[in-house]
């Protein structure tokens, strides 16, 4: 390796160190005392390390309040969300992609309008259709209207027409319908892109703010963003700064495992559909 790498090394670990002081900071304030934290003004209480170092706030995190339950609401409905979204797009993409039936092109059309129309726009529209249902406050509620995202049609829609056709006619001579092609040749062969789309709409449904705010009323169906902005807005009835860090820590803990568990199925996805372009 030449001198040039290593100074490109550092020159990206720079920014990079910069972007992660935030979530340093965090993660120290989480780990010292309240009272602490309170009652003084020196900027060494709010450094990077934790001095005094304590673990209660993670105790009492788990013991009183209502965050663990707000972890398991947001935990439900992203799963939820993205077994939803995996069903509709790459059915969808399938069929648009590789099937002919009437209207197929309006179809097509439509969900690339789909892409033009800001989410925030179809909110009362939802929201009047699920109070006239009698859903909000429920899981359902919170699943259901996400279940059909366009971008996630459109990505298994591209991918589904790089994969070549002689493939799916090979199987055909063998008398293998559309419905067994699709199940046990064209999804093992999509899994990196559908992998990158699962990884996309679980970190979109765990970060999900506006739309749990609108149809969550009551606190037991709160999710765990809407719960922690309840408690900062309403920061003198909080237990404390540190509470609200580990709070914050642990409601960041799941995003971060899920992408160090399946970064490499995002780039295999990145540069397969970068060579076949």
């Amino acid at each position: 390796m030449n001198r040039g790498y290593y100074w490109l090394v550092i020159a990206l670990s720079i920014p990079a160190f910069i972007w992660l002081v935030p979530t340093l900071w965090m993660v120290s304030l989480s780990f010292q005392p309240n009272d602490v934290l309170a009652r003084t003004t020196s900027s060494t209480a709010f450094g990077l390390v934790p001095l005094p170092f304590t673990a209660d706030n993670y105790a009492a995190l788990f013991t009183f309040g209502q965050t663990p339950w707000w972890f398991l609401n947001s935990l439900i409905v992203s799963l939820g969300m993205t077994l939803g979204v995996l069903a509709v797009s790459t059915t969808a993409g399938y069929a648009l992609a590789r099937l002919d039936f009437p209207f197929k092109r309006t179809i097509l059309v439509i969900c690339l309008v789909g892409l033009m129309v800001p989410e925030q726009a179809v909110f009362i529209p939802l929201y009047t259709m699920f109070a006239d249902l009698g859903w909000h406050n429920s899981y359902h509620a919170l699943i259901l209207p996400r279940m059909a995202v366009p971008i996630g049609v459109f990505l298994m829609l591209q991918f589904f027409r790089a994969i070549p056709q002689d493939i799916e006619e090979a199987a055909r001579l063998d008398g293998v319908g559309w419905l067994r092609i699709f199940w046990y040749i064209m999804l093992p062969l999509a899994r990196p892109a559908m992998m990158t789309l699962a990884i996309l709409t679980f970190l979109y449904a765990w970060n999900d703010y506006l739309w749990p705010l609108v149809s969550a009323q009551q606190r037991e169906y709160f999710t765990i963003t809407l719960g922690l902005a309840s408690i900062q807005s309403n920061f003198a009835q909080s237990e404390g700064l540190g509470r609200v860090m580990a709070s914050g820590v642990i409601a960041s803990l799941p995003v971060v495992i899920l992408f160090l568990i399946f970064q490499r199925y995002v780039v295999q996805a990145m540069t397969a559909g970068g060579s076949k372009g």
